[in-house]
């Protein structure tokens, strides 16, 4: 399903996308096409795309392609997704270490649903972080690779 969704292939796309997407959440999914979890993830984001597009703008980038980001955003594990709102990373308390991202793939679409629609309305209020709506058991758990050094 990685064919229905559009996708930046450099570092001067997604500076442009982050810059430009205004009043709607931007949604960068970081990872490999070839990638089983990617490609699950994929399928969530390209059957849901069409219904959060009041809300939402959603981009595939290849990790390779851009590891200025892959190494601002600490991405080791893929998939990741970021959020942002008016060109600020939008942050999200998913009761992990790590609120910066959302690593692995969303259960159902309804959880990336209802997730978008929190970025959303906490962003139009000025809020830069929010709390997850998603059931915890849902949030994929993994260690932090730095934890400890």
């Amino acid at each position: 399903m990685s064919f229905l969704l559009p996708k930046l292939t450099c570092k001067r796309e997604v500076d442009q996308a982050i810059k430009s997407v205004a009043e709607k959440v931007l949604v960068l999914r970081f990872g490999r096409d070839n990638d089983a979890v990617c490609l699950q993830l994929d399928d969530i984001l390209a059957k849901t795309s069409h219904d959060l597009s009041k809300m939402a703008v959603i981009y595939l980038v290849d990790v390779d392609n851009v590891p200025v980001y892959t190494q601002y955003f600490d991405i080791s594990y893929i998939p990741s997704t970021v959020f942002f709102f008016n060109g600020q990373h939008m942050k999200v308390d998913y009761g992990s270490p790590d609120h910066t991202k959302f690593v692995g793939s969303f259960k159902t679409k309804q959880d990336f649903i209802d997730l978008i629609e929190v970025i959303y309305r906490g962003a139009m209020r000025g809020k830069l972080i929010v709390r997850s709506p998603i059931d915890p058991n849902n949030i994929p758990k993994y260690d932090l690779l730095y934890q400890g050094i």
